[in-house]
């Protein structure tokens, strides 16, 4: 069986319901909170649902038939202030489980971020050396936190020990569905498409970089479904290890993000521009573009999907009466 931690999450659960038509058993160890959040995973057929707290003691009696584990679960939001609950999620029950796959037998394919570049002035390749990752300075104690676990894993490998496998995913700006939980950290096409639907005008943030004019702003948008196809080839490829972005490869503008979606719905662009928190202002990237050279060169061909196609994909998740995977 395969667990995934944060499997009741966005792309989690829909790792989780990919793994399931692949005939895995599949065991989610998540928090369901007191929202929707459990609809996620309403579809699948799971072998088990285990709280974060009692993982370590699941896998005492019956981490034999584990093959692997994802890990994706942890505090993902980048406005959180709480640095040591932080540490303690992403970072601490991280080393533990790369220690019990490692003790194991276990392989382990984990969630890292593109927060971890920074305001990428050192640019988005993903250098996994001691040397490569010290360079980096990320701007949030999310991507802090992402950090120190990808720095931790690079220190532990000079020893030559480890897991079976070990690969470390950076995603960078995902969006698709079950993401409907998230409140604030919603991906912006998802923010953006009740206005779309209302034919309203949706406000973007104004820009504070003179480079980039309002609504210029550069990201790696990524369809969920295209990180899932890595983690999946992943499993089916256990000899790669390694740290790798995940992106499109290419960079668009929030303004394309957001005629995308108004288009999918059927409706000509209408924008606006509001000011960007003040608290926001000195830790924003302006450009995130995945370097996917490491990743191609591992063996994963498949293509990216385009930000327009994958707009639609998901405008189709959006306007149906069943929004979920």
């Amino acid at each position: 069986m395969i667990i995934v931690t944060g499997g009741a999450g966005f792309i989690g659960s829909n790792l989780v319901a990919a793994l399931e038509a692949k005939g895995k058993r599949v065991v989610v160890c998540d928090w369901l909170g007191k929202d929707d959040k459990w609809r996620n995973i309403a579809k699948r057929d799971l072998a088990d649902l285990v709280a974060p707290e009692q993982l370590f003691d699941f896998l005492a009696y019956a981490g034999e038939a584990v093959e692997a584990i994802f890990h994706l679960g942890a505090i993902s939001s980048t406005v959180e202030t709480d640095a040591d609950l932080i540490a303690e999620t992403n970072f601490r029950l991280s080393c533990a489980l790369w220690l019990w796959c490692r003790d194991h037998g276990k392989r382990m394919i984990y969630a890292s971020s593109a927060a971890t570049y920074g305001d990428g002035a050192g640019g988005f390749g993903d250098d996994e050396s001691i040397g490569g990752l010290a360079k980096l300075r990320p701007l949030n104690a999310y991507g802090w936190s992402k950090h120190l676990f990808d720095r931790w894993v690079a220190r532990q490998k000079q020893s030559g020990e480890g897991p079976v496998q070990c690969a470390g995913l950076k995603f960078f700006n995902v969006y698709g569905p079950n993401e409907y939980h998230k409140g604030g950290q919603r991906s912006v096409a998802e923010q953006i498409y009740p206005f779309a639907a209302r034919r309203e005008a949706f406000a973007l943030f104004k820009s504070y970089n003179p480079t980039y004019p309002d609504g210029g702003q550069l990201r790696d948008f990524v369809w969920v479904g295209d990180c899932v196809n890595v983690m999946t080839w992943l499993l089916d490829n256990p000899a790669v290890s390694g740290l790798f972005n995940v992106g499109s490869g290419k960079a668009r503008s929030f303004a394309d993000l957001a005629a995308a979606v108004y288009r999918a719905a059927g409706v000509e662009p209408m924008l606006t521009f509001r000011d960007m928190p003040e608290t926001m202002r000195d830790k924003y990237q302006y450009f995130t573009e995945a370097d996917l050279t490491k990743l191609r060169a591992a063996g994963f061909t498949q293509a990216t999907t385009s930000l327009e196609e994958g707009v639609k994909k998901y405008v189709a998740y959006l306007g149906a009466e069943d929004r979920y995977v």
